[in-house]
């Protein structure tokens, strides 16, 4: 399945029934009253949060969700019945717009929220409501109301505490690998990685309740000029609003111009360009692949140039596994400290 975190589609509330123009009829009551019924209600199309979805795709065919319409009344005091609700299952963490004046109506962060997006219209009543001592046999009804019928864009933003993130190629999928059980696609060439990849880290025996669970975003390799849209762009840059902490790997290039501080410094301006307060977040800086022998020479440098703007930098392995328990720890408790 795709992964898919935009999407537009028209919601459709029912509209309300008619209410009608009735009278009694019966055997010797020649003279019977108003007797018609109100209309139904239309539905409402209400979105629904389900943990079970990653993403939008299955709304991607759906150009249209509309609800019941609410049934006419009817005589002998009869009322029409209401529209059945229509419920569109959305993933948590979806975010959603009037695509037509650009106004953010609400956001489904927890499993099971909902929210209404379209409201049914009211039924009309019928002609017995308009009867007065001076008009006993009125022959007129109210139509139902019009449903609400809205254009809604659906912006998906995942779920996670950390932000896992740095340039294409520096090891993120082998980390969260290494880490969890998600497996994103691995391969040495830049944008691997297209979408981006949760994984629930666990620290401790979690089976007897005595460990440590977080999630872990994968964010899709940034380059300069992301937050502009180049590369794969603010399509992912979206995705860390709601980390609590950033991960930034850096990595030894043989690239011309790049540096484990240079990276480091260019994606701390895309961040600072998208979002202000994305680049305040706490995070915490890595070096990758320690297996390797000219990493671990390059390491001295790079860690006194990051020590001179304040910054420790680590140094860690997802092949042996080197210092990764350490980091995963320290995750842990940036997290709970950022709470």
């Amino acid at each position: 399945m795709r992964f898919i975190d935009e999407c537009e589609i028209r919601a459709e509330a029912g509209d309300g029934g008619r209410g009608v123009v009735a009278f009694r009829r019966e055997k010797y009551v020649p003279m019977g009253g108003p007797a018609g019924g109100d209309g139904g209600r239309g539905g409402d199309v209400v979105f629904v949060a389900d943990e079970g979805l990653g993403t939008l795709y299955d709304l991607i065919h759906q150009t249209v969700v509309r609800a019941e319409r609410g049934e006419h009344g009817m005589g002998k005091d009869c009322y029409g019945k209401a529209g059945r609700d229509l419920e569109v299952r959305v993933p948590v963490g979806t975010v959603i717009f009037d695509a037509d004046s650009g106004e953010k109506l609400d956001e489904l962060v927890h499993s099971k929220a909902r929210v209404v997006v379209a409201r049914g219209g009211k039924g009309g009543r019928g002609n017995k409501h308009f009867a007065t001592p001076t008009e006993r046999a009125p022959r007129r009804a109210e139509p139902g109301e019009p449903g609400e019928h809205k254009n809604l864009r659906l912006e998906l933003k995942v779920m996670a505490d950390v932000g896992l993130l740095g340039f294409p190629n520096v090891g993120k999928s082998t980390l969260i690998s290494s880490v969890s059980r998600a497996h994103p696609k691995i391969a040495d060439y830049p944008f691997t990685t297209l979408e981006p990849h949760l994984g629930v880290v666990s620290l401790g025996d979690t089976r007897r309740g005595l460990g440590k669970t977080f999630v872990i975003a994968d964010i899709p390799g940034l380059i300069a000029g992301a937050s502009r849209g180049l590369g794969l762009g603010t399509r992912f840059l979206r995705h860390l609003d709601r980390t609590r902490l950033l991960l930034h790997l850096v990595c030894l290039s043989d690239e011309p111009g790049r540096s484990p501080l240079a990276d480091y410094k260019t994606l701390r301006h895309e961040l600072g360009e998208f979002d202000p307060d994305l680049a305040k977040r706490p995070e915490i800086v890595a070096m990758t692949q320690a297996d390797r022998p000219e990493v671990v020479e390059a390491y001295a440098l790079a860690k006194q140039e990051f020590a001179a703007l304040g910054i420790e930098l680590r140094l860690v392995s997802s092949a042996t596994h080197a210092g990764i328990d350490d980091l995963m720890a320290e995750v842990y408790e940036r997290i709970n400290a950022a709470t």
